[in-house]
């Protein structure tokens, strides 16, 4: 019997045409499509990676480069240097920028005179020599500092060190796909590239005095590679243990890297002095592209990203790059397809068995429940199989099938509406719970805040009467001493005047305490009080922690209200803010004050006061108990009392205040005072 004729005659080779065919045909073009699909995702999942690769290790050079004219720029406009020069010693001067270059991390300091000669070094740069063709030097004496790359000839590092030429060389080693050198007698790139800083010196009177240089060499500079590795490489970021690479080039030639020159996992020589491939150099340093793409890096195939890096007059002078192997990701697509394979064969044969073996007699009764469950899906809740003329287990099957979907379409009805009465009384139940936790939360805090301030109060009273017992015997007998010495006490009065102070402070300091446990005994005459005028006075009041940082005011008055409280509360409030403040700030930013009108509801209330910094911030686990007694963020260096007396002041003359933060972005404190 030839095969069209088994196919017409037979139910079962019908249904495993049916079945497998299909399958057949599309098996093919879904491993393609998948293929092919599967293999562009792949690629531009790893480009989209190299370049967040390449953007992360640009942040971090641009830190560096950052860094170095930062700490040129400080140390120009530095007292040191200024005092340095007002000695008008080059030897002296000399001595002063030697010891200074390995705290900003530099490899040589220069001080240029208006003139662009040398008059002083950290190393052994000859005063006198000209430095005037450096664009970063010229821009310096024009009153402009700048951070630039630069290339140093061999006989200029040699000039300044000789330790600084010996650094630079590179041997240069062959290696494959490396275009024909471009300067065929060399067998070592000689030059350094340098981060090269410069910034104006003036004196007093604003006039330019010189000018201040200072460079990084990036030649052999392994810690500089080693950390961007770190960074955009951590430990466990790569798949089936890859390695990611950063590297350094100068031109064409590897002067930093951390490449191995071998693939053996013994070895850990560095690829230094190798070259890059031929086309990637032909398109990053002669066009001028970013290369984000799969490149043959010394020995094997990586995932690599390219940049040209530019000196300060424009030429591309080298290239920065990050990279990792290829070959763990390739095998992980490759073990992906196989399995896909794997599995639609697997599907295939399973298909054929239970087609061959269940064809016959079920296609139809099949067909039918199929049509069934179709109409169902639909939403025709009312489609059944009905009757079948098999009386055999499909029939009964069809029939068991019916019940079923009676039954459930009986059992949904009912799930609805037991689902509809359930998520109303959810809903009902979970805002009272709401509502019931907000209560007891609010009840907690202010129960510990009670007892705190109770066992605080306590022990304060105790310490007082203890405290204040001796310190009047102290002061009785001080008194007695001077009544019977007379004249004689006429050598020791600044003495006696000295304890008479300490006593007095020592009664002071049992009165704050006795003041922050029991408040209500020690409240301030109400006044109305203008709190433009208390910022005024507080800011007179701190004047001298303000000198001492970098620190910028800005001030936003835009309320003209008084508000009730006591003035000198007020103003121990608003020092105690902007004291923590200054002290969140300790390399300096911006102070910003502000008043502004306090309404709800369109009714006047009374006028909020904002004390805001630029420091690190406050981590979010303790923002919500900075105001509890005895709490502190300072560790040793805080008492944990201030920001809690504070908020008590303000809370027992009807206000509050408010703490809004987040780490990294500064703090801001609200105070909300009644007018009435």
């Amino acid at each position: 019997m030839s095969l069209l004729a088994h196919l017409r005659s037979s139910v079962r080779a019908k249904l495993l045409a049916l079945v497998l065919l299909p399958l057949a045909g599309m098996l093919p073009a879904l491993l393609f499509a998948l293929t092919v699909w599967g293999g562009n995702a792949y690629d531009r999942l790893l480009i989209f990676k190299i370049r967040s690769d390449l953007a992360v290790a640009n942040g971090y050079f641009d830190r560096v480069r950052e860094s170095v004219g930062s700490g040129v720029g400080m140390l120009a406009a530095s007292n040191r240097l200024a005092s340095a020069l007002a000695r008008r010693d080059g030897a002296a001067l000399s001595d002063f920028l030697q010891a200074t270059k390995n705290s900003l991390r530099v490899d040589f300091l220069h001080f240029v005179a208006p003139d662009g000669r040398v008059a002083g070094s950290s190393d052994r740069l000859p005063p006198g020599t000209d430095l005037t063709a450096r664009p970063a030097v010229r821009d310096a004496l024009a009153g402009r500092a700048g951070t630039v790359l630069d290339i140093f000839t061999r006989e200029h590092l040699a000039a300044i060190h000789p330790d600084l030429a010996e650094r630079a060389r590179v041997p240069i080693i062959a290696t494959r796909n490396a275009a024909p050198d471009m300067y065929a007698d060399r067998d070592a790139e000689t030059r350094g590239m340098v981060i090269h800083a410069a910034a104006p010196v003036h004196d007093g009177d604003g006039k330019l005095r010189g000018a201040l240089v200072g460079g990084l060499l990036l030649n052999r500079n392994l810690d500089f590679v080693d950390r961007i590795n770190e960074i955009v490489y951590p430990t466990g970021a790569l798949p089936f243990g890859g390695n990611g690479t950063a590297t350094l080039f100068l031109d064409d030639v590897r002067i930093a890297t951390n490449v191995r020159l071998f693939q053996d996992a013994d070895n850990r020589e560095r690829a230094i002095g190798t070259r890059i491939s031929a086309e990637v150099g032909a398109a990053v340093l002669g066009r001028g592209e970013t290369w984000l793409d799969r490149a043959f890096v010394v020995n094997d195939w990586y995932v690599s990203a390219y940049e040209p890096l530019v000196d300060s007059e424009g030429q591309r002078i080298g290239v920065l790059y990050v990279g990792y192997l290829e070959a763990p990701f390739r095998a992980i697509m490759h073990w992906a397809l196989g399995g896909i394979v794997v599995i639609f064969a697997a599907a295939i044969l399973l298909a054929a068995m239970w087609s061959m073996k269940w064809a016959r007699g079920i296609f139809r009764p099949l067909e039918r429940m199929n049509d069934t469950m179709n109409a169902i899906e639909a939403g025709d809740a009312a489609a059944r199989v009905g009757a079948l003329p098999q009386p055999d287990e499909i029939g009964q099957l069809a029939a068991h099938f019916d019940q079923l979907l009676d039954r459930q379409q009986e059992q949904n009805e009912e799930l609805r509406r037991w689902g509809e009465e359930l998520d109303a009384k959810v809903a009902e139940r979970t805002a009272a719970l709401e509502a019931s936790n907000r209560e007891l939360r609010e009840a907690q805090r202010r129960l510990v805040m009670s007892e705190k301030l109770a066992a605080i109060g306590e022990l304060t009273a105790g310490v007082a009467h203890e405290i204040n017992n001796p310190v009047a015997v102290i002061q009785g007998n001080l008194d007695v001493l001077r009544e019977v010495l007379g004249e004689g006490a006429a050598p020791v009065r600044e003495e006696l005047r000295l304890a008479d102070q300490q006593i007095d402070r020592i009664r002071l300091i049992v009165a704050k305490l006795l003041q922050f446990a029991r408040p209500s005994e020690f409240a301030g005459y109400i006044e109305n009080v203008s709190p433009r005028e208390v910022l005024a006075d507080c800011l007179v009041l701190v004047g001298h922690l303000l000198k001492r940082g970098n620190i910028a005011i800005v001030q936003d008055i835009a309320s003209a209200r008084s508000v009730a409280i006591n003035r000198n509360e007020l103003q121990q409030v608003v020092i105690n803010l902007l004291v923590n403040a200054i002290q969140a700030m300790p390399d300096g930013g911006t102070l910003t004050l502000a008043t502004r009108d306090w309404d709800e509801d369109s009714a006047p209330i009374g006028a909020a006061l904002t004390v805001m910094d630029t420091g690190a911030g406050i981590a979010p686990e303790n923002l919500g108990r900075i105001f509890d007694p005895f709490y502190s963020t300072k560790g040793q260096g805080g008492t944990g009392l201030g920001l809690s007396v504070s908020y008590g002041l303000v809370e027992r003359y009807g206000g509050r205040i408010t703490a809004e933060s987040q780490p990294g972005s500064g703090t801001k404190f609200s105070v909300w005072l009644r007018s009435e």
